[in-house]
């Protein structure tokens, strides 16, 4: 963790902008299946097939909360930021929608920044919740609209390290966590801890990460910090379990396991007198959180009679906010050449500025190329 003087405004040079780089989601009915069709670009599903999938969406009204949560964490985080005395210009894109990382990093540039600190909302090593990021932000800086826009002059992206293992991300889904249990009420049986992240296949977990399953033993490392944290303030031991939602590949495709839904099931049959959804994976609200646990596995839970709740993200908790900025005075003090103690939960493993080249290597275009990492 950077210990700075705070009377003294917070130092973020050499950067001289801050770009916040999401998922995105649609805002509009019509907006659904053009969303879909970026997010899965190149693997040849039918439109049709997309169009089904779009029914999460479509019962959502067609807006996924994804960018309003956004705008949320944009704003608290620019207030957090100006609080601690940085005037730095925070800007925000989506590799899948408007406001897309393209447009907006070329904003950026023709604002007259060139040394652009990237702040992702994917906080585990996989190559969808990193490298992916790597090799979008690569395309958008080397894109004709960056390139017009910098006249010549070059363009540096650098980004924070992955983060869950920060103990400001692990304070905020503590607190999460309390809070469910309060509401889960008195149960016949013993309330068990149900951590869920995103199913990712099997061939990308086994190479997440420089050595491999960084993916599964992050969270695992996330699950267990939560688990102490809540016993110890509640004085009650919990059994937890890791699990696994929003499966997309076709059969065929082994993907982590168990679904939350069989779990919850398993469970019942194991006389669990009920249960907390606690979403680690994932940083805000999104689509997966809102349909998959909020509606599909909370529906699950009342068809078997299994009591259950659910944890909010990080969100805008001012732990994760604290944590981020934490995170973007960090690597600051490092490309500076300063001393750093990287603030990280005890035992677990500390994210990377920069990646070894092959690490959670692209499986369908191994020479994509990707900003952040050795050459």
């Amino acid at each position: 963790m950077i210990e700075r003087v705070t009377s003294a405004p917070l130092d973020l040079s050499p950067y001289d902008a801050v770009l916040l780089v999401s998922f995105g989601g649609p805002e509009a009915p019509e907006e659904v299946v053009p969303f879909l069709e970026n997010v899965t670009r190149g693997r040849g599903i039918p439109r049709e097939r997309l169009v089904e999938v779009g029914q999460h969406y479509f019962d959502f009204g067609g807006r996924s909360p994804i960018n309003d949560q956004c705008r949320e964490l944009l704003a608290s985080l620019r207030a957090a930021l100006a609080e601690a005395g940085s005037t730095i210009d925070v800007y925000w894109g989506n590799r899948n929608w408007r406001p897309f990382l393209g447009d907006e990093l070329a904003k950026s540039v023709a604002d007259g920044h060139r040394r652009i600190l990237a702040l992702t909302t994917s906080a585990y090593p996989s190559y969808s919740s990193c490298r992916q990021y790597r090799e979008n932000l690569h395309d958008a800086v080397t894109s004709a609209a960056v390139q017009n826009a910098a006249q010549g002059q070059p363009v540096e992206i650098d980004r924070i390290r992955q983060y869950a293992t920060h103990p400001g991300f692990v304070a905020a889904s503590v607190d999460a966590t309390d809070a469910a249990l309060g509401t889960l009420g008195e149960v016949d049986g013993a309330v068990r801890l149900v951590f869920v992240t995103h199913s990712i296949p099997d061939t990308m977990a086994q190479t997440a990460g420089p050595s491999g399953d960084g993916y599964v033993r992050w969270h695992r490392a996330v699950a267990a910090e939560v688990t102490t944290a809540v016993a110890d303030r509640r004085g009650v031991s919990y059994d937890h379990d890791l699990v696994y939602c929003s499966r997309s590949g076709p059969p065929s495709q082994p993907w982590l396991e168990p679904d939350v839904n069989d779990h919850l099931r398993r469970l019942k049959g194991l006389g669990v007198g009920g249960v907390v959804l606690i979403p680690i994976g994932f940083v805000s609200d999104h689509m997966e959180v809102a349909y998959d646990l909020d509606t599909e596995a909370m529906a699950t839970a009342a068809e078997i009679g299994l009591p259950a709740a659910r944890a909010a993200t990080a969100g805008t908790h001012p732990a994760f906010v604290g944590a981020l900025v934490d995170l973007l005075a960090e690597r600051a003090a490092a490309e500076r050449g300063e001393p750093v103690a990287p603030a990280v939960v005890e035992g677990a493993e500390i994210g990377r500025y920069v990646c070894p080249r092959d690490c959670c290597p692209n499986l369908r275009e191994r020479d994509r190329p990707a900003l952040c990492q050795t050459a």
